[in-house]
This record gives C-alpha cells, structure tokens and sequence, in this order.
C-alpha cells in the first residue's frame, strides 16, 4: 500500500523548541518559511527523502461529510466522538484491533510505539481473514494516516481519509506524501497563540537536521539510512523551553547565509529508495497540495536555489491586515 518505508521509521525524539520557533518564522501568505537570506520551505523531495512516502499518484481529495457516523459505523463498526464530528478516540480503535494495551510506555517516542502498535496489529491480522480483516485493516489504516501522517492534536484520530479506504486496493494509489505536507503547512498557518503543531512535525525537524545543520539540534546516528528521518536522533537540550525557542531565534537571525545548506541531497544512493524515482518529476514545479479541503500551494521558485537553480527577486503583495503598513508588499531574495 506504499506504508512501508513510513512504518519502519525508528524512533525520533520531538524536538519542541525548534517546532515552535521554526512556527514563528511561518509566512502564510507565500506558505514558506521566512529567515533573514530568503525563503525556505519543505518541498515534495524532503517529503519523499526524510519519510519514504509517495507524492506522486492520486491526489487525496473527494467528498467531506458533516458527519462521519454512517461509514465509521459500516467501515468500522465504531462510533465517532460527536454527532459531527470526524474524529474516533484512539483508545476505541486499539480496543478494537484487540491491541487495547499497547499504550505509550514513560520515555517512548511516537515511532517506536508505532514500531510496537504494528507489530501487535500484524498478529492480530495474520488470525482473521475476510470481512473482518479488511474491517481491522482500515482501523490500523486511520491509526496511521489519521493520527500520524494527517494528526490532529490530542488523542482522536482524524477519519475524513475513510471513504479512500473503502477500496483497500486502491489505497497506494494516493500521494499520501503531499497530503501531508498541506496538511502541515495548514497547520503552520494557524495561530500563533496556539502552540505546538499538528501533523507529522518530524519532517520539519529532520529538514532542519539538513538545510540548517550549524544550529545543532540533531546528531547523525544511522548514515545511508533509509528513509533520511533514520539518520538522525535529536541533541537533547535540558534547558528551559522558552530558554531553548529563545536561542533558536537568534540562531536563525544570525546564521552566516554560507552556512546554509541547499542541496544537502546531492550524493545520495537513489537506487536504494524507489519512491524518489516515482516523485522526481514532482519535484521542481510549482503545484498545489491537495488534502480534502485543504488546497495550498508549493511555490518552488521562491527557493529555486534547493534545485541548484540561481534565486530571482519574487514578490507577494500581501493581503491588508490590521498589524501591516498600507500598501506593504514582501520582497523575496534580492
């Protein structure tokens, strides 16, 4: 179904402080990340690179329900948390995939309890055939897409992706990769009263890992690990919170534009990760993200120097809002 590389990722420890200083540096108006030499965002590569998951295929769209009660109840035979709602309670669906007691031990980090909820999913799987296999095949399908690759905050996961798994075949078909980047950059656009971010975070930290390497947060572990998130393992800080967002400001305010790395990708062994041949020609054109009714768009030429391209001046006027000078516009690189 193309969740392979995504389910065997290993252990990665949040980093807290940089989600939420990176959160600041968010330009919703050009949907990319703002810092004193330019524009920089994640693109479709990073996507591919750091969590193994497709872009290319079927975008992840169709119809979205006021409420969700009815395919929950035939798909699933569960019930959603609210007469509108689009959400079931994590707890439910472990209970009902008879792995209620695979619960986050103290210190464990999202991947590894994955890791462990999968393989307690697989033998419960390997017993059933049937019906009943394709019902507890798409309650560990929302345990991935809609807790882990479109998360939502809190313990529910999201079931707006049900009615994709109605067809289990069809179901690798989907850029489930691109999904995730709307997903996330929704997410960012929120506001900034609102801390932490929903989503899978993970890749904004390890892009960090590779675009802005002299800040120090993450240390290689795994090199020629595939997918890229393998590689790397958090430098744990046990300083404040605020402390750490903090210094990561001023980092970014300060880093030397040399010590920026554009193509950190240039020397990678592609012949061990096939999703990156299928996404290639993805990667370089300006696109829209598609995640349900959530379309926002990948402007490729604001960062054309993470193609190895030469950077033009680009400008977005800017909506009026009540925070912004009359008549301000934001210049791109110059």
């Amino acid at each position: 179904m193309g969740f392979g590389p995504f389910l065997q990722l290993e252990e990665l420890i949040p980093d807290v402080a940089l989600i939420q200083a990176l959160k600041e540096r968010w330009d919703p108006e050009c949907h990319a990340f703002l810092f004193p030499w330019g524009h920089m965002v994640p693109t479709l590569e990073d996507v591919v690179r750091i969590t193994g998951l497709r872009v290319d295929g079927q975008a992840v769209t169709g119809t979205t329900y006021r409420s969700y009660q009815e395919p929950v109840e035939r798909l699933l035979d569960l019930e959603v948390r609210g007469e509108r709602s689009s959400l079931v309670g994590c707890t439910a669906l472990q209970a009902s995939l008879g792995v209620a007691n695979a619960r986050h031990r103290t210190g464990e980090g999202q991947a590894e309890y994955l890791a462990r909820l999968t393989e307690d999913a697989r033998a419960v799987l390997a017993e059933e055939e049937g019906e009943a296999a394709d019902r507890d095949l798409r309650r560990f399908l929302i345990l991935v897409i809609g807790k882990l690759i479109l998360g939502t905050r809190g313990d529910p996961a999201g079931c707006r992706c049900l009615p994709l798994l109605e067809d289990l075949s069809s179901v690798g078909n989907y850029a489930w990769g691109a999904a995730l980047l709307a997903h996330l950059f929704d997410s960012l656009g929120t506001s900034s009263q609102e801390t932490g971010v929903a989503g899978f975070f993970l890749l904004l930290q390890v892009w960090v890992y590779y675009r802005l390497p002299s800040l120090g947060r993450g240390v290689a572990r795994r090199r020629g690990a595939v997918p890229l998130l393998q590689c790397w393992r958090f430098c744990r800080d046990e300083r404040s919170l605020r402390r750490q967002v903090t210094l990561i400001w001023d980092s970014l305010d300060t880093i030397p534009f040399g010590h920026v790395q554009w193509t950190p990708y240039v020397g990678e062994n592609d012949a061990t990760q096939p999703w990156v041949e299928r996404g290639r020609p993805y990667f370089g054109r300006d696109i829209w993200l598609h995640c349900f009714n959530t379309v926002v768009p990948l402007h490729h030429r604001l960062v054309a120097r993470t193609l190895g391209l030469h950077q033009v001046v680009v400008e977005f006027p800017t909506r009026q809002r009540a925070w912004e000078r009359p008549g301000r516009s934001f210049r791109g690189i110059q």
